[in-house]
Order: structure tokens, then sequence, then C-alpha cells
């Protein structure tokens, strides 16, 4: 018995690439990505090194796929989240930001 599943890839932003497929019961992360082309569309992708997931939720490439599942393969990080947030709140200064934007009259600090 078939199984329909989509893939999802973005390659850069707003970029998407995402395919419906009907594979057989039983297939795997793995299969289901050599059947929707995305290699040969996207050469660059090494699917031994990307992060894969079903539903938001790492994935291996053998996990066997249900009806419904949705593959994503993740790129990776172009800029550390920690770095970047330490960055916007570097250039706005702490006194536009955060708690310290809107002070109260009379308040006391935090408030």
């Amino acid at each position: 018995m078939p199984i329909r599943v989509s893939i999802v890839y973005s390659p850069g932003a707003r970029q998407v690439f995402e395919e419906m497929l009907d594979l057989q019961d039983g297939a795997t992360v793995r299969q289901a990505v050599q059947a929707s082309g995305l290699l040969t569309a996207f050469p660059e992708l090494d699917l031994s090194h990307a992060m894969v997931g079903v539903w938001g939720r790492k994935a291996s490439a053998s996990q066997v796929l249900r009806e419904r599942d949705r593959i994503e393969i993740y790129r990776p990080l172009q800029v550390d989240p920690k770095v970047a947030r330490r960055e916007r709140f570097r250039k706005q200064g702490a006194r536009t930001s955060g708690l310290f934007a809107h002070k109260r009259d009379g308040g006391k600090a935090g408030d």
C-alpha cells in the first residue's frame, strides 16, 4: 500500500523546494530524498552531513516513514543565534530595548 509524504528543502532565503511523493509502505527518509530528485536539483547538498527532520524533529536517514510525513532538510546556520542577538542588542543600545525601553515616571528600575 503506497504512502504519501512531502519533502521540503530551502537552499536559501525565500527559496523553497517542495514535492509530494508516493512511496511504498516501509520507505525510509533516504529513499524519499532519492526519489524526490532533490540531490540532482541541488548537487551541493550532501545528505550525509545535512540535518534531516520529520515534522520538525531530528530524524536519521534510515527512519521509516508514515503516511503524510513531512521530511525537512535543514541547511547549516550562517550565524549563531546567540551572537546575532548580542550584536543587535549592541547596535540598539541598552536604553532603547528590552525592559529599559519605556520607563514609567516615578517607577523603579526595571518597571
